[in-house]
């Protein structure tokens, strides 16, 4: 939504709202994370999918696939190429999330992932995604 959400809000829902980030969080947090990693001129960018808390981009980490950033490449190149992978993460997140395979430690920062009866998928070639993908991801 591009919004940030109340206390109120996400107290009511706590460990129940994620969001979806185009860059390796805690890094180029905000709007223009792809942009942000070009510019820096990091040599991995990519993805995360996190839990929501009241600070933009905060939250614990559930799963991250890492894209090689291509020397000479736009910012909407790189993004175009994230955002590849956001259709891969993302579901899958939700799937854990609808499984309740997926909870926040005690420390409040990890994240833990049940294990499941599901296949690991193929991973994409050039691309780390950790935990890894399942089938039919």
């Amino acid at each position: 939504y591009m919004r940030l959400l109340s206390r109120g809000f996400l107290e009511r829902f706590k460990g129940r709202v994620i969001n979806i980030h185009p860059a390796l969080l805690p890094s180029f947090p905000g709007v223009h994370g792809a942009a942000d990693a070009v510019a820096y001129g990091v040599k991995i960018s990519g993805v995360t999918v996190h839990f929501v808390e009241e600070i933009m981009d905060s939250g614990p980490v559930i799963i991250q696939a890492a894209v090689p950033c291509i020397p000479g490449q736009s910012p909407d190149e790189l993004q175009a190429r994230i955002h590849k992978q956001e259709h891969r993460i993302y579901p899958q997140a939700i799937q854990w999330l609808a499984q309740k395979r997926i909870s926040i430690a005690a420390d409040g920062r990890m994240v833990h992932l049940a294990p499941g009866r599901a296949v690991p998928a193929q991973p994409e070639s050039g691309v780390l995604v950790y935990p890894p993908l399942e089938e039919g991801f």
